[in-house]
């Protein structure tokens, strides 16, 4: 059994790895100008080529690469601990309102700096999606103290989604015309003009992050058999409980502020991972929602920029496409 297991293990990471491989290599192909695979190598490895071409890749393509793989992973691993945290396997950062709570904030902070006249930075965006996402949760877990079931939970986030978004939109509505063009097409939901200066920021931050949470998988582990068992084990609750709101939040508010609002991923990759290995193991689970995740709006963004090109669809009407039968299969099956 136990070696059954590890051969599981790794062939699921094995196929990842190559899937995600291949993804990166068809992502950097698809396009207006399509490249062959000697080219892509040239170009990355040796910085040689069509002087177009070498443009494109390094300063449209493949920032956009690594943003769509870092925010994914960071999106899937946010929905984990979330899961983890409520014991609920439909709990995640768009679900339970933080996503349209980080949006929110940024919204707000945009109009205002937009109208002065000043450029918001990268850090203002991340603190303003941060303070977004501890505020939804604050909400949250004020509503998981009065409600019993899980359930409830997770309509009562749905709601403080749908508030967040109309608060939203309301605002839009009495903005400047050229800050409502800034805030329509960041809200969508997209990894396009992404630059290696922002992916430095989301790279340190994301990966700094994933850090912290693999310092607490063993905690995680005594917290899945429960509170009590936890607690025995010598867990500091309190503490322990508010490191996974900061670590989930931190992470959702990395992907509003940089990509926007993306749908489903927090949900469906950690369910489909787990399945894949059969163990929700967190030193296992972890790296394995963060490739997940990452293969996962690879995939997505490859679809929304080439299926009705030269128009790009937004990642979050993909990921919801892909993600919420996923959603209703876990409904179904807790149901049966």
């Amino acid at each position: 059994m136990k070696r059954s297991g590890s051969i599981r293990y790794a062939a699921v990471f094995l196929l990842l790895t190559i899937v995600l491989l291949l993804l990166i290599v068809w992502n950097i192909n698809s396009g207006s100008v399509p490249l062959s695979v000697q080219e892509i190598l040239r170009i990355l490895l040796k910085k040689e080529g069509d002087p177009t071409a070498v443009s494109i890749v390094w300063q449209i393509r493949l920032p956009r690469i690594l943003a769509a793989i870092l925010l994914g992973g960071a999106l899937a691993v946010s929905g984990f601990l979330l899961q983890t945290f409520f014991h609920n396997p439909i709990a995640g950062p768009f679900v339970l309102g933080i996503s349209s709570g980080a949006k929110l904030v940024v919204a707000l902070v945009m109009i205002f700096f937009l109208e002065k006249g000043i450029t918001v930075s990268s850090g203002m965006m991340v603190l303003s999606a941060f303070v977004g996402s501890m505020i939804s949760m604050g909400f949250v877990l004020l509503l998981s103290r009065r409600v019993q079931r899980m359930s409830m939970l997770v309509v009562a986030g749905v709601m403080i989604g749908y508030i967040c978004s109309a608060i939203t939109d309301f605002v839009v509505t009495f903005a400047d015309d050229s800050n409502i063009v800034n805030l329509h097409n960041w809200s969508l939901g997209s990894f396009s003009g992404t630059s290696f200066a922002q992916v430095r920021v989301i790279a340190v931050l994301v990966l700094l992050a994933l850090a912290a949470v693999f310092l607490l998988s063993k905690p995680i582990s005594a917290y899945q058999l429960g509170e009590v068992y936890a607690q025995n084990m010598g867990v500091n609750i309190p503490l322990f409980r508010a490191a996974l709101i900061l670590l989930s939040s931190l992470l959702s508010a990395c992907v509003t502020a940089f990509a926007g609002p993306i749908s489903f991923v927090g949900i469906a990759v950690p369910h489909l991972m787990k399945t894949a290995l059969k163990s929700a193991r967190p030193i296992l689970m972890i790296p394995a929602c963060f490739f997940g995740g990452a293969v996962f709006c690879l995939l997505c963004d490859l679809i929304a920029r080439t299926v009705f090109s030269p128009t790009e669809l937004s990642i979050s009407s993909v990921t919801a496409v892909f993600g919420a039968p996923i959603v209703l299969m876990i409904m179904v099956r807790r149901q049966k």
